[in-house]
């Protein structure tokens, strides 16, 4: 049986695996947002903060994903779900490009718009969000493109601590020694990759500044 008989054969299944893997990669990347742009417009403002908290997001990226998950799973709450620690992995390593974009794009304003803006008497508020972030858009989505196609990738890991996805498929498939079944959460999961990666690239060049 090939991989395309499988999927057919396996459809509400394969269907019910992407559903989740989708929810783990949704869920992530929207609270990595919430707390990585904030993260970077924060050393944007304070450069003294920039080594500490972009180094321990660099930190977070250099330990691997099966021995990031085992350090987790004594957390309180965390643990006890395997979705919740899946979630929460996935959010760490995310955070990195966030981060790093939102601080490269916010610093990398001209510096004579935003000494335009606080001569029309823009507050610091105000130049921040009226200016230094329109204008920072652009990279910001790179990041986020950046965080979401990791994620995606790395979702797969989840299956091994039985958070679901595509995983379960690549680790069923590797157990039977089969690469149909293998194949079947591959695929799905590369395609959700490239289906990410081109529209938030579309994305990111309809809101980058000309």
């Amino acid at each position: 049986m090939n991989v395309w008989q499988f999927m057919l054969e396996n459809h509400t299944e394969v269907i019910e695996l992407t559903l989740e893997h989708l929810w783990l990669v949704g869920v992530s990347t929207i609270l990595a947002v919430l707390i990585g742009i904030p993260l970077g417009i924060l050393i944007a403002r304070w450069p003294a903060l920039n080594k500490p908290v972009l180094g321990s997001a660099n930190i977070i990226q250099t330990i691997p994903s099966l021995a990031l998950f085992g350090f987790l799973l004594p957390a309180p709450w965390i643990g006890a779900r395997a979705d919740r620690l899946a979630i929460l992995a996935l959010l760490l390593y995310a955070l990195l490009p966030l981060i790093r974009n939102t601080y490269t794009g916010i610093r990398g304003v001209d510096p004579a718009v935003v000494e335009a803006g606080r001569g029309m008497g823009m507050t610091t508020r105000q130049l921040l969000w009226q200016v230094q972030l329109p204008l920072a858009l652009g990279v910001i989505i790179a990041g986020v493109r950046v965080a979401v196609v990791i994620s995606v990738g790395l979702a797969t890991i989840a299956a091994a601590i039985g958070a679901g996805g595509l995983g379960e498929y690549i680790f069923r498939g590797l157990a039977m020694v089969n690469d149909s079944v293998i194949l079947a959460g591959a695929i799905p999961a590369a395609m959700l990759a490239l289906l990410a990666d081109v529209t938030l690239g579309w994305l990111e060049k309809r809101l980058s500044p000309r």
